[in-house]
């Protein structure tokens, strides 16, 4: 195993250590980084979320002049409550040329390679420079990117091209789905079960509700691009949650729902969105106030992603091939923070290690041959920008 890799290893068994779950304080792990950072020359910058308890961190490794790479990733990982882990989740555990762990693939390993890079970068003389960045709570709407971006245009040169690591199995990726992740709460009456003229159903109003997105649904379905590249090649919407209640005998006066749209890069997002509104306050809640005429409905937008597509990715891609000879790309159905990256001007694509259907699931791992990938990526980066 090579050196750096065996220091990739070594970092990412620290960083699946902490268990910075999204929405949970992560400044241990960002004061990890920033104190491992510096013990080898190289300064960081933090940026907080407004409670202070999370912070996105980006240190610049390389001559202060425009024109850099960004190499971006996230801090948080996803629960593991309920889940059948056959080890344990927060401790890094290598079976068969694999590494077990939450956050190992999802995306601690890119954080991991990028960290044991840095300190040959700083030893190079870059004529360009490279951006380690990292952001808290992507998992549940890309929180941090926005603040991390616009800290960045404020405090070092302004980067050209930027890498997102999520993992792609190191394929370059010019393409993902934007999301509206929503919640939709509904006040009705609660009423004795008995009468039901007395109360009005929030979970019954909820389930109209349902409907209607399932009708937008099955339209999108119904028109599929198959040259656009996505799988599934339409919009989606999908309910993930129902929360309503309290017992059979019981008119339920309230319910919440949680659902996402998940739209194709083009898609006027926003237009959707918009009938869905009319829907919910032309007709679903002109019939609940007919029941009660203080009911009311709340829809709250949780996290807008944008999407990611490649009328930005020109200069990206081009440096990509050029390092790693790939002369193919692909679009991922999946969120990123990349679309905040290309919003903000910088040619951006998502390239990184492993494989995204070993995420957010019991027994995540990374192939420690992905990690070796990574690292001699990384290193050509460092050698092209030498240049």
């Amino acid at each position: 195993m090579a050196a750096e890799t065996a220091l990739a290893l070594e970092l990412l068994d620290r960083l699946v250590a902490f268990e910075s779950v999204s929405s949970c304080p992560n400044l241990d792990f960002i004061r990890f980084v920033e104190d491992y950072l510096s013990q080898e020359g190289v300064s960081s910058h933090l940026c907080y979320d407004e409670t202070g308890e999370r912070a996105n961190l980006h240190a610049l490794v390389g001559p202060a002049v425009d024109g850099g790479v960004v190499l971006n990733g996230h801090t948080d990982v996803v629960p593991v409550d309920g889940q059948r882990w056959t080890s344990d989740p927060f401790r890094l555990t290598e079976r068969g040329g694999r590494l077990y762990g939450r956050g190992a693939v999802d995306m601690k390993g890119f954080l991991a390679c990028m960290l044991a890079a840095a300190p040959r970068w700083n030893q190079m003389l870059l004529k360009r420079p490279i951006h380690i960045s990292m952001c808290y709570d992507e998992e549940i709407g890309g929180f941090g990117a926005p603040g991390l971006i616009e800290d960045m245009a404020q405090t070092v040169p302004r980067p050209s091209v930027a890498i997102v690591g999520e993992p792609t199995e190191m394929r370059i990726v010019t393409g993902h789905k934007g999301a509206f992740e929503m919640r939709t709460e509904i006040f009705g009456l609660e009423a004795h079960a008995s009468d039901p003229r007395k109360g009005a159903n929030a979970i019954s109003f909820a389930a109209q509700l349902i409907g209607h997105l399932e009708d937008r649904a099955r339209t999108f379905a119904a028109a599929p691009d198959p040259t656009n590249g996505f799988d599934p090649s339409f919009t989606t919407i999908s309910v993930g949650t129902v929360h309503g209640g309290t017992a059979r005998n019981v008119i339920p006066g309230y319910c919440a729902l949680d659902w996402e749209l998940r739209f194709i890069p083009g898609t006027d997002a926003e237009a959707v969105m918009t009938d869905i509104h009319d829907y919910v306050s032309g007709t679903l809640l002109p019939d609940l106030n007919r029941q009660h005429p203080d009911a009311h409905i709340r829809m709250r937008t949780e996290a807008k992603v944008p999407a990611l597509d490649d009328r930005n990715s020109d200069e990206a891609v081009a440096l990509l091939t050029e390092i790693t000879g790939l002369n193919k790309t692909d679009v991922v159905p999946f969120g990123t923070d990349a679309g905040h990256f290309s919003a903000a001007g910088m040619s951006t694509v998502v390239f990184g290690p492993g494989s995204i259907d070993q995420a957010h699931k019991p027994d995540e791992y990374i192939e420690l041959s992905e990690l070796a990938r990574c690292m001699a990526f990384l290193n050509r980066l460092g050698d092209r920008l030498a240049q």
